[in-house]
Parts: C-alpha cells; structure tokens; sequence
C-alpha cells in the first residue's frame, strides 16, 4: 500500500498540479520520501505505466461509470486498472487496494463502494476490452508535426513504442569489456555498441557497477558522440552536460573534457559518476548564456534545451505537462547554438543534438544557423558512423532516430543529431 498511494500522489501531481514527476522524485518532502529502495521502484513503475496507458484504461473504466467520479478516484481506478491489465496483478490485490486508496481520504471515504464495484466490473470484463485497445495518443502539438514530418505509419509505430516503455541501455567505459559483460547481465550488444537489458534488476548492485565500468544511457543518446570521431587528445566542451553520459563518453574517449550545466544539483551526478568511472572532467555550474572559455576549443558537443518528445518512452508525463509552446526554447536553441560555434578554432567541429522528434527543435534550426554563418559547413552524420543505416539519415544529413527504429529489440529514444564544422575563411 505505501508503494500505491505513493503512485496515486505522483499521478495526482501530474495530472492536477503539472508538476513533472522527475521533481516529484527529487522533491525532499514529495510522496516518496519515505519509502524504501523497492518501493520507490514499485511507485514509479506504476505511476510511469499508469501514464503510458492513460486515455485506454480511462476507455475501459467508461464502460463502467456513468459519470467521472473525483480526480482522486479516478486515480485509484486507473491504478487499479493498470495493475490488472497491464501488469497482471492478481484481481483481488488491486480491487482491494483500489478501496484501501479511496478510503485513505476522509472526503471520498463514501465512494469506496463506487470503487469496488467498478474495479470488480474491470477485473471481470477489463481484459477483453483492453485487447481491443491502440497505444495512446500523443497530444496534438506533437502528433501532428510528427505525422507530418514522417507519415501516419511512423506515428502509430511511435505511439506502440512509447506504450510499451523502454528497456536499459549501459554504454562502456572500454568496449572491450563488451562480451564479458554481456554475459554477466545477460544483455545484447547492440550494432552501436551499448549494451541492452531487456529485464535489469537494481542497478546499483548490477555487475560493473562499482567498478565503474559502465553508465546508463540510451543507446540513441550515445549516438551524437560517436558524431566526432576520435576525440584523443582534443580539448571538448560539453555544454548543458548533466546528466553527463556525454561527458563521460568523451573522457573514455581521451579527451580533455570541459563539463558546463546549468544545475548546480545535476552536476553533482555528474561528478559522482566521474568518480565512479574513474573518468575526469572538469566540471562547471554556469549558464552558457553569460559563460564563455577562456579560449577556443577544438570541438563541442551541444546537447541544447529542447521539448525532450524523444524521451516519452522512460518519460510519459512529458504530454501531460507540457503546453506546446515552443518558441521560446526555439530561440534559446539558436542563441546557443550561434553562441557555441564562436568558440570553436578554425577547423574545428560542433554536435548539435536535441532529443526532440520534432524537425522545429533539429533540421529547422540547422537550416536557419547555416543560412546565418558563411563558415558552417555540415558534415554527413555516416562520416564517423559509416555502417549507419540509412533510415536513420536525415535529408539533410545529420542523425535522425525514432522510437520506432529497432522495435523487435525495444526501440530507442528520439533524437536529431548532426555535426558542423567551422571553415577558416582567412585561407
């Protein structure tokens, strides 16, 4: 029970509040600020599933509410009804929990009848419905650019990989360790060469881990990297780096890693997973608006502010809390964008990636920064990715992965991806 009422709090802060359930987490008074280790998991999990199959399982329960009960109850119904239909949880167990939540507040306490009745009408009649049932929806803002940018099939393929989540992705601090610890995990190597888990348990206690042999990132989001090439010896900027899989990747790489966030508390991940991997960065809390280094640098990597509508899979609050706006995050995208390239040498070479599936947030702002600097050239992404498939190349040339590419093997996150470089025009 405190796992499940966790969750009811975490979709209530969802879906009443917009609150984004990453603060929901970190909050130090928040819903699960007491809770053990496995039921922090548990919480999660369920709130996150719960998410995924909102606008089905709202179907199901239709079928049996004459009208829409209190938010705080229908939460409880929806819980109920994702224990049941999507993670087979015995009837009983979730009816009765189902009830125990209603009951926990003193205002609903009259419902709880209400509750068990539909929650027995789902365990009963839920399952067939549910068979009937397509993936969720992605909002408007979304869908439509999205559909428009790679067909109505792509978009369904979409919308089936962010309902059926996302499994663990490591990338390795040496790729020789690949097949060891492949068998340790009993993950797959992936062509990219992250390691994939389709069934990972804790994973503090994960083999490697306190070696620091590898970190968790998405096999996608370790894509933009492999963009430069070899890195050895280069002086690089990461900017925005936490959570620091980057960062992390260019240190293994050899590079001399400069780390630049925002968030004081989100670098303070990154510096332990440094720690962690034997890697070293240097690692700086400032805005890249007013910061600059003190001199040009050979390459960087941006990995810009965006919509983060790649990342629904592992995120699927993001439809519920955000508004579509994006013009403001637009700007900021050129602003940095411009701003980092100034610090390149001549010859040198900049990432820009965004983990949005929206062409606005990565092809449209790639065409507008070129038309606007005479000394850009763009790279083709398969330069230093020469077996990159090539579904994944953008007209343009850069790097563009979906959730729906490698969905026999769970999918990938969405990101764009492509890299410039900057021409010495005093030749």
């Amino acid at each position: 029970m405190p796992a499940r009422s966790a969750a009811a709090q975490l979709l209530h802060g969802v879906l009443h509040d917009g609150t984004m359930i990453s603060e929901l987490i970190d909050a130090k008074d928040g819903p699960l600020k007491d809770l053990p280790p496995s039921a922090r998991a548990r919480a999660q999990s369920l709130a996150l599933s719960t998410l995924r199959n909102l606008a089905p399982l709202d179907v199901v329960l239709d079928q049996f509410l004459n009208k829409s009960p209190p938010l705080k109850v229908r939460n409880a119904l929806r819980l109920c009804a994702n224990e049941m239909l999507v993670d087979g949880v015995a009837p009983h167990a979730a009816v009765d929990a189902a009830v125990r939540l209603v009951r926990e507040s003193r205002k609903l306490q009259h419902l709880s009848g209400l509750t068990n009745a539909v929650a027995r009408r789902v365990a009963e009649h839920g399952p067939e419905i549910w068979a009937e049932m397509d993936p969720q929806e992605l909002p408007a803002w979304m869908g439509k650019p999205i559909e428009r940018a790679y067909g109505e099939e792509a978009l369904q393929g979409i919308e089936a990989a962010h309902a059926k989540g996302a499994p663990l992705d490591l990338t390795l601090r040496k790729s020789a360790d690949a097949e060891k610890l492949a068998k340790e995990l009993d993950a797959e190597i992936l062509p990219t060469g992250s390691l994939r888990l389709q069934k990972p348990g804790q994973v503090s206690t994960m083999a490697g881990f306190d070696e620091g042999l590898w970190w968790v990132q998405d096999a996608a989001a370790a894509m933009p990297v492999q963009l430069l090439g070899s890195v050895k010896g280069m002086r690089v900027l990461d900017l925005c780096a936490a959570p620091g899989g980057k960062t992390m990747q260019l240190a293994a790489g050899g590079a001399e890693v400069i780390a630049v966030d925002i968030s004081k508390d989100r670098l303070v991940r990154v510096s332990e997973n440094l720690k962690r991997t034997k890697l070293t960065a240097k690692v700086i809390a400032s805005d890249i608006v007013r910061w600059a280094p003190d001199k040009p640098v050979d390459m960087i990597l941006l990995d810009a502010p965006c919509s983060a509508t790649g990342t629904i899979r592992r995120h699927p609050d993001l439809p519920f809390g955000k508004d579509g706006d994006l013009k403001p995050l637009l700007r900021l995208q050129q602003k940095l964008l411009s701003r980092a390239f100034d610090w390149l040498k001549p010859g040198g070479k900049i990432v820009y990636c965004t983990c949005s599936l929206l062409p606005s947030e990565g092809e449209e702002q790639i065409t507008k920064f070129l038309q606007n600097h005479d000394n850009a050239k763009q790279l083709p992404a398969n330069t230093n990715l020469p077996d990159l498939p090539a579904e994944w190349m953008s007209e343009d040339g850069g790097l563009r992965l979906r959730p729906d590419f490698w969905a026999e093997r769970g999918g990938m996150d969405g990101f764009y991806a492509t890299i410039i470089e900057k021409a010495d025009l005093t030749e």
